[in-house]
């Protein structure tokens, strides 16, 4: 078993990293592993909606950064963790021009697994942000795994958001809610609910 975490913040062991990484070692407790993969400082290329992704299987940018995620994807993984600092009440801009490209290309590979936010942020902003977020799982029939309290921690300097010892407790908690999940899903040997046609409408019509 294995959980994708995915560290939205350009600095890769800034606050965000440091509540992604107590989510981690919870789980690595719990026997299941994870991984981590930040977004970093390169500019980050969004969707451009040209729709090759539904003919090739794969984003038509050839960036390193979508194709580890990608190929993590496709390695095979049990539950999904996002976490992001809060930049303006919502989540790094980069990180959701990468989610976006993501879960539009690989939607089908995601559905039914687990998912769960997590946001930093100095002050104000993580409910909106932590919000936004969430709507990547419930588009596609994810679970979304909760907590004691919503996924946040708070922290400016790198590290300190070690110091929140409420938000701390909040990561361990989400960590042993997402194993627990994951072995009652039993995503390998049990069906998922069988979906009914998809119907699509828009408000003209």
């Amino acid at each position: 078993m294995k959980v994708l975490l995915i560290n939205g913040s350009p600095r890769e062991q800034g606050n965000t990293y440091t509540a992604l990484s107590e989510v981690a070692k919870t789980l690595n407790q719990e026997g299941i592993e994870t991984e981590i993969i930040s977004i970093g400082k390169k500019a980050v290329q969004g969707c451009i909606a040209c729709g090759m992704c539904g003919r090739t299987g794969r984003c038509t940018f050839h960036d390193d950064l979508y194709f580890q995620v990608m190929r993590a994807i496709r390695d095979g993984i049990d539950g999904l963790i996002i976490g992001s600092p809060v930049y303006y009440g919502g989540p790094n801009g980069s990180l959701c021009a990468l989610l976006d490209r993501v879960f539009y290309a690989h939607g089908r590979e995601l559905q039914y697994k687990p998912g769960a936010s997590v946001v930093v942020c100095r002050r104000g902003g993580a409910s909106a942000a932590f919000d936004r977020l969430n709507k990547y799982f419930t588009i596609l029939n994810m679970p979304v795994v909760s907590s004691q309290y919503w996924n946040m921690a708070y922290g400016q300097t790198p590290g300190q958001a070690a110091a929140d010892e409420e938000g701390m407790q909040t990561m361990r908690t989400l960590g042993r809610n997402m194993a627990w999940m994951i072995r009652r899903l039993d995503l390998q040997n049990q069906a998922h609910p069988e979906p009914e046609p998809q119907v699509r409408t828009n408000f003209i019509r």
